[in-house]
């Protein structure tokens, strides 16, 4: 027998598990909800200060009023915060429980507020910068050490509201509870204990999440991740966004007994039956030319009596910061560096700072510094200088497309994305490449279209073309019709390899002229 303890993420109480709750007990499993302090639970007394340290106890209660396990299995389910109480009681019973499931939240390690898992990037911030201050929370965010719930049309700040009712979302927002900060502050204590619990991730694809990223992320290489690809690990995925106990509690169910029963995907360890995508070769052959490394950039330099124009290629991301190799050395971008210094110009590739959703600003002064670099070579034309960007470093054209300097001839993006996904939390409006074409003026973009694009990054692309279409801006759209994201190593075919000749072509053209 499986008895689940279920416990609610942010703001809200036990009461968004009724549906869930009922189909699972439907299903022959006990089921317990925790009533978190100050989140439907009891009240904290007066003076008291609610924390993470509080919540723990609150689930640890929950799963020693069980009694001992005899014949069953013991599940902890964390929603959203939900996942940092849970962690860190099954750090301390890691013998009662057989499974730990992560509904639609990340895997906080030890010395690690939830406030990091914040969505809201600029209200992460600012909490961090009163709490290390002292500073008193200001209206919105409520008073007497609390952070007070979202209004109705504010939940999608806290993540996606795809799937739910105007009825649901009614429901919701009529039983959020305040959010005592001290939860979000107070680091998670672990000690490793909960390591060695088997785990599933739910990941909400309406969300931004899914199995392919996760992956990917593996597949970079960061030894920090290869936990994930441990066979007690599986991953399941739904169709929904943030809140599925509210948005699908039938199919969440069915998920959570499936989870307990151990099923679900798993991952594969990096380079398992073959290299990972970003690591297999380029679709074209380019000449071997040499190249120069000072500290994060490679310069690939034609030989060349006078000053030649050059383009620089920018990585996507977020890349982890212990990933090996590090871009630069991709074949995709050393592929396309070399086949733009065969063609005569300069070309650079660079390693920037992108390694997380809170780095495009750091991402952002390193394209900028390396730019700097590459025009100040003497064997640059530094009136002639295209940029090139890449998948999650589509977010980065949005400076150069809100101010584009004169000697910026041309841009390209290739599978980019033009708008933050549904959960990245980037309430800046610096880095929104949709609003930011309507600057561009007369600068030539070059844009490479995946026909089997992931559909939210599909829509981001759509979204900007209809702008620069309101706005007149000159762009020239280079599709792969069968295509996927990373198509120059995924798809080596003629449609793929004409495409790559396409926007070469297009954008020395515009270089040159």
């Amino acid at each position: 027998m499986t008895a689940f303890i279920l416990v609610p993420g942010a703001f809200t109480g036990p009461q968004v598990w009724e549906e869930t709750a009922a189909r699972l007990a439907a299903a022959g499993a006990e089921v317990h909800t925790v009533a978190l302090t100050g989140l439907g639970g009891p009240r904290a007394a007066t003076g008291a200060v609610v924390d993470l340290e509080t919540h723990v106890a609150d689930v640890l209660a929950v799963i020693d009023s069980t009694g001992p396990a005899g014949g069953r299995d013991l599940v902890l389910v964390g929603h959203d915060y939900g996942i940092h109480p849970v962690r860190g009681a099954a750090d301390r019973r890691a013998g009662r429980v057989a499974r730990v499931v992560h509904l639609d939240a990340g895997m906080p390690q030890d010395g690690v507020p939830a406030l990091a898992a914040v969505p809201d990037q600029a209200l992460r911030r600012r909490l961090a910068e009163d709490a290390g201050a002292g500073a008193a929370a200001d209206e919105a965010e409520g008073a007497d050490g609390e952070l007070r719930p979202p209004a109705r049309g504010k939940w999608g700040c806290w993540g996606s509201t795809a799937g739910l009712s105007d009825a649901a979302l009614d429901r919701l927002t009529a039983l959020a509870f305040p959010q005592p900060l001290g939860t979000l502050l107070q680091p998670l204590r672990l000690t490793g204990a909960v390591d060695g619990v088997p785990s599933t991730g739910v990941l909400c694809t309406e969300n931004g999440a899914s199995i392919e990223l996760v992956q990917m992320q593996v597949d970079f290489g960061d030894p920090a991740l290869r936990a994930l690809t441990d066979e007690k690990v599986t991953f399941f995925e739904l169709p929904t966004g943030h809140w599925p106990m509210l948005s699908c509690p039938a199919e969440l169910a069915e998920v959570l007994l499936r989870a307990a029963a151990g099923e679900g995907h798993r991952l594969r360890p990096p380079g398992a039956a073959q290299p990972p995508p970003h690591l297999r070769p380029f679709l074209l052959d380019v000449p071997q030319l040499p190249r120069e490394r000072t500290g994060n950039v490679d310069l690939y330099v034609p030989e060349a009596e006078e000053a030649r124009p050059a383009v620089v290629f920018v990585h996507g991301g977020p890349v982890p910061a212990g990933a090996r190799p590090t871009p630069r050395d991709w074949p995709t971008l050393t592929g396309y560096a070399r086949y733009a210094a065969g063609q005569g110009v300069v070309a650079a590739t660079l390693d920037h700072r992108l390694h997380g959703l809170d780095g495009y600003e750091r991402a952002a002064a390193d394209v900028a510094a390396a730019v700097e670099f590459v025009r100040a070579d003497p064997r640059v034309d530094g009136d002639r200088v295209a940029l090139w960007f890449f998948s999650g470093g589509g977010l980065l054209t949005a400076d150069w497309l809100a101010g584009p300097p004169a000697w910026l001839r041309c841009l390209a993006a290739t599978y980019p994305v033009l708008a933050p996904l549904q959960g990245w939390g980037l309430t800046d409006v610096r880095f929104r490449p949709v609003e930011a074409v309507a600057k561009a003026g007369s600068l030539p973009v070059v844009l490479t279209r995946a026909g089997r694009e992931q559909a939210e990054i599909a829509a981001t692309v759509e979204e900007f073309l209809t702008a620069a279409g309101q706005c007149g801006a000159d762009v020239e759209v280079v599709d792969v019709p069968h295509g996927h994201h990373m198509f120059e190593t995924l798809d080596p075919t003629d449609e793929s390899r004409e495409a790559v000749h396409r926007a070469m072509r297009l954008l020395l053209e515009r270089l040159r002229s």
